[in-house]
């Protein structure tokens, strides 16, 4: 299986190209803003760093959201664009499953939340349980909920909401087993879990758990004739 990855959706814009025969090339850069001019030159070195050509691919991933309105777009936007011209499916892959991948497959018996900074004392938030299990399904809450929801039980904190999730934590309680505010999901893990996916049938999607928070001044329109 030949995967062509892409994340756009947070802190960084990752591309990696893996073969599950043992290859991967992989590149990410750190950035807040900016995914949309720095993705396509970066698709382009990772490509011709693994010598493969788009046509020897068997599917293109991509990082759905929970994340920035912008950087989602650009990533699906360009997957579903390369799966068109390659005639290649493309995978969505949520970016709380993408961060919760790697500490599962370290240790699956320790409950593990994700938590993604929403802003506004918010965070988008998921909690596995034994054997990458979900506990609580994908969400936004605010950050007391999020605190009540993971502290039953030895828990380990990922995603760039994790630190306020440990500043909050409850004296009473014991402490997360990790606290881990990387700010992007690992590229290569996207791609992993993209090569295990069954075949969706529909194109990816941005997941939106909320709305965005630029909504149209009605006060401004003017009225019609």
């Amino acid at each position: 299986m030949r995967v062509l990855a892409i994340d756009t959706a947070l802190e960084a814009c990752s591309v990696a190209v893996l073969d599950t025969d043992g290859t991967t090339v992989n590149e990410s850069l750190p950035m807040i803003r900016g995914h949309a001019e720095a993705l396509m030159p970066l698709i382009g070195r990772v490509m011709k760093q693994s010598d493969m050509a788009f046509s020897a691919l068997d599917r293109i991933a991509v990082t759905t959201g929970p994340g920035s309105f912008t950087g989602l777009r650009v990533g699906i936007a360009a997957a579903r664009g390369i799966a068109l011209a390659a005639a290649k499916p493309a995978v969505g892959l949520t970016t709380l499953a993408a961060y919760a991948a790697p500490h599962i497959a370290h240790d699956d018996k320790t409950a593990i939340a994700v938590a993604i900074d929403a802003r506004h004392q918010h965070v988008y938030l998921q909690i596995f349980g034994p054997g990458g299990h979900t506990l609580i399904a994908p969400r936004i809450a605010g950050i007391a909920d999020a605190v009540r929801a993971a502290a039953n039980g030895p828990v380990r904190i990922v995603g760039t909401g994790a630190t306020m999730l440990a500043v909050a934590w409850p004296s009473r309680e014991p402490p997360p087993v990790l606290v881990d505010e990387s700010r992007a999901p690992d590229i290569v893990w996207v791609g992993r879990l993209a090569a295990a996916a069954d075949e969706g049938t529909s194109e990816p999607k941005p997941l939106y758990l909320r709305a965005p928070d630029a909504q149209p001044q009605d006060a401004a329109r003017l009225p019609r004739r």
